[in-house]
């Protein structure tokens, strides 16, 4: 059998575990800076938890597990039958049947039910950080995998507008410390309820979302013919085509916005909520450009309010990060009104994206910095003592493990990376010195042990 591994997911190196590490890493910081905390959830949670948080479409990619490996054993003859001979009209109840649990969509829905789980030990505004994979059951393609790393941050149990204006500044932050341009896109859903509402479309308001959130791939035809699809009328439909595409600056664009939403109450809230944030921002000048985008409206059906979403200027490869506030997430497990915000770092884009742009620190790329050449057992004995000093002093060290050819180690040295070599034969040994090999430049030297550490620390 030729081993393989499912469509949709990937092996890691250590290379790229290094590259990886360094994204974690990056933003694990960055969210530390404003006061966030590490928590974990399982990868499975019960479909209960997670079924009708994602909206139909989402619901359609949750990977769901069997009871057991022999589950199917338990069950009737009659069972079985339904099983193998579906109804298409009732898929979701044979799944009940035999599954309990799903792998889970993303990390903010087993967010909620932590926080409603544990309430009683949580000091709010909670502020915490996720870094773990998801699953969902889509079609693999470039930039798009069926198990990737998120790297979340969320507030729960505050309403106020400045938490959005800081997750903007994370989010600059994180990409500006990445030294990768973005455009970091803003919107609000309460604008687009007002928008629903203006052109007499109040009811298909997830009609109007789901299809303008597709403007980027598939354009402006492509969202009129959905909408019509999804019963719009003609009508309709030319109300709302001159507002999703207003040009202007984003100051321009919402006094635009006010004047044709100012029969709608929410849709003037969104706004008004909409210019805080924008406002807040030019106080704290960021590096990357903040974009009122009116086509943005995040596919997942929780979101309330603020909406983000980011994309790399640099190189095509989608939405790397996004977010928004959602109002009404807890309150599914019993927990009603208790506010939300949060965002999300796309970890695999970013590590796609970084690699595309070849934007990785030298000293990212962690290996050893220096290899001990073993030329046998006394040699051996001799270099142990200056490895242990080396190791205490937190210079990544080690000894070829074998007294193999030195071609062989050299190699070894070349395919790790590692930049200095280590000798010490009974020359050096006579003398109580080791000799130093730039592997780079190929000049050697002889040092003491001492003089050694000091050259690998800078």
């Amino acid at each position: 059998m030729k081993p393989s591994i499912p469509k949709g997911t990937r092996d890691f190196g250590p290379m790229e575990m290094a590259k990886r590490n360094y994204i974690f890493n990056t933003i694990r910081s960055v969210y530390e800076l404003y006061g966030f905390q590490q928590i974990e959830t399982p990868a499975q949670e019960t479909l209960q938890t997670l079924m009708g948080k994602y909206g139909e479409e989402g619901d359609k990619l949750l990977f769901k597990i069997l009871n057991s490996g022999d589950y199917l054993s338990k069950l009737s003859e009659d069972e079985v039958s339904q099983i193998s001979n579906p109804n298409p009209q009732t898929p979701n109840h044979i799944a009940a049947k035999i599954c309990e649990k799903g792998l889970r969509y993303d990390l903010t829905v087993p967010f909620a039910r932590y926080v409603v789980m544990h309430r009683e030990e949580l000091q709010l505004p909670f502020k915490r950080y996720q870094v773990q994979p998801v699953w969902r059951a889509d079609r693999p393609q470039k930039g798009r995998y069926r198990e990737f790393y998120q790297f979340d941050g969320d507030v729960v149990g505050s309403d106020s507008l400045i938490n959005e204006v800081e997750l903007m500044q994370i989010v600059d932050t994180v990409f500006s410390r990445f030294k990768v341009r973005v455009a970091i896109k803003i919107n609000n859903r309460k604008i687009l309820t007002g928008i629903a509402e203006t052109i007499g479309a109040a009811d298909k308001i997830v009609d109007i979302t789901v299809a303008i959130d597709k403007f980027d791939k598939i354009g402006i035809d492509g969202v009129r013919d959905e909408l019509a699809k999804d019963g719009l009328s003609e009508e309709q439909i030319k109300q709302l085509e001159p507002i999703i595409t207003l040009d202007g600056t984003n100051y321009q664009r919402l006094q635009k916005l006010k004047k044709i939403l100012k029969g709608s109450t929410v849709g003037l809230k969104g706004i008004e909520e909409t210019e805080f944030i924008l406002n807040m921002l030019k106080k704290c000048p960021m590096k990357n450009k903040m974009e009122l985008d009116l086509t943005l409206a995040r596919g997942l059906s929780y979101y309330t309010g603020a909406i983000f979403e980011v994309k790399a200027l640099d190189t095509q490869i989608g939405s790397i990060s996004g977010g928004g506030r959602y109002d009404n997430l807890t309150g599914i497990f019993g927990m009603p009104g208790l506010s939300g915000v949060g965002i999300s770092f796309g970890v695999d884009r970013i590590y796609d994206v970084l690699n595309a742009l070849n934007l990785y620190p030298k000293n990212s790329l962690q290996t050893s910095q220096v290899l001990f050449v073993n030329f046998g057992k006394d040699e051996t004995a001799y270099c142990m003592p200056i490895l242990s000093q080396l190791r205490k002093k937190g210079i990544r060290a080690e000894l070829f493990p074998d007294d193999a050819k030195m071609k062989k180690q050299m190699n070894y040295a070349n395919e790790k990376g590692i930049p200095y070599v280590v000798m010490a034969g009974s020359g050096e040994i006579q003398k109580g010195k080791i000799k130093l090999k730039d592997m780079a430049t190929g000049k050697q030297r002889m040092l003491k042990a001492d003089q050694l550490i000091d050259i690998l620390k800078k």
